[in-house]
């Protein structure tokens, strides 16, 4: 089976067909419910879900990794206070960040790596210092599974002065060309 356009989302589509495009999470999420896969998790957990399902293999579900637990923070922080194996990026974290940096301060991809490797001997200062060290240091990555924001981000840069309905009129026809034919952002 091959399409010049993007096909619909059938069951007739073979697995190949339906790795060559790009789909909506939205869409895999009510097609896997359609063929009776489960619909929850990541976009491409959902499509490796879905291709298995279309080649007609059995899908094996990966063994969730487990999160570290144990105490959290809570109440008053400080410089010294010292941050726990497993502290989630929470909103009391957030709070104090806010109150120390100012409304610019979020949970960008360096500070949620900072969290998550901490070890219990580091701090909120470190944390603080790690928010500005990674500051100004260009333009950071975009992980895979944010293709529309890759997209975005080299558009933009190749048409600086186009309209957001030039750039949506762009997305629409990346995305419904086959990924062999548009290359990756």
């Amino acid at each position: 089976m091959s399409f010049s356009a993007r096909p619909p989302l059938t069951a007739e589509l073979t697995e190949q067909e339906f790795l060559r495009w790009y789909w909506l999470k939205e869409e895999l999420q009510a097609f896997a419910r359609d063929r009776d896969v489960r619909a929850t998790g990541s976009k491409a957990l959902l499509t490796a879900r879905i291709a298995a399902s279309l080649a007609g293999r059995s899908f094996v579900e990966p063994t969730p990794a487990r999160r570290a637990s144990g105490p959290q923070l809570a109440g008053v922080l400080t410089t010294e206070t010292v941050i726990p194996v497993g502290q989630r990026c929470s909103q009391v974290i957030r709070g104090w960040m806010v109150s120390q940096i100012g409304p610019s301060f979020h949970f960008d991809a360096e500070m949620r790596a900072f969290f998550a490797a901490s070890d219990g001997t580091t701090t909120m200062q470190d944390a603080l210092d790690h928010w500005h060290r990674t500051r100004g240091q260009g333009v950071t990555s975009i992980d895979e599974q944010f293709e529309y924001n890759r997209f975005t981000r080299s558009w933009h840069a190749a048409h600086p002065e186009a309209s957001r309905e030039e750039l949506l009129d762009a997305w629409r026809a990346y995305r419904n060309t086959p990924v062999e034919e548009r290359g990756r952002v």
